[in-house]
């Protein structure tokens, strides 16, 4: 994010397409006040553009304040979040499946992607 200055994009091992913001929070404990925590926003393959869930990792980071602990979570590297997505999709029961290009080009075939 503070590369690009927008949210970094990654394909779930659901083969659909994620974008990822970090989040604060009080933790409601009084020796760590604020966490950090991913939150992955997964986007419509088909249709009309948008949102059709969302995925939240447990607190990453902590600090004293909300800016410490963004600051403290903005140091994992782009493996370590994607590999937060991978573990929170195949959780969820997100199996592996077709990447999205896969399955745009399958939609546009003229049998439907079924083959001959």
């Amino acid at each position: 994010m503070a590369v690009h200055a927008r949210p970094a994009a990654f394909d779930g091992p659901d083969g659909m397409p994620y974008s990822v913001d970090i989040l604060t929070d009080d933790t409601g404990s009084d020796g760590i006040r604020f966490g950090a925590y991913l939150i992955f926003l997964k986007w419509r393959r088909m249709g009309e553009a948008g949102i059709d869930a969302h995925l939240e990792s447990d607190f990453l980071a902590f600090g004293d304040s909300p800016e410490a602990a963004r600051a403290a979570i903005g140091q994992m590297t782009l493996r370590e979040v994607k590999a937060k997505l991978d573990e929170l999709v195949r959780a969820r029961g997100g199996a592996d499946g077709p990447r999205w290009w896969d399955a745009m080009r399958a939609d546009d075939a003229p049998d439907g992607g079924a083959g001959a």
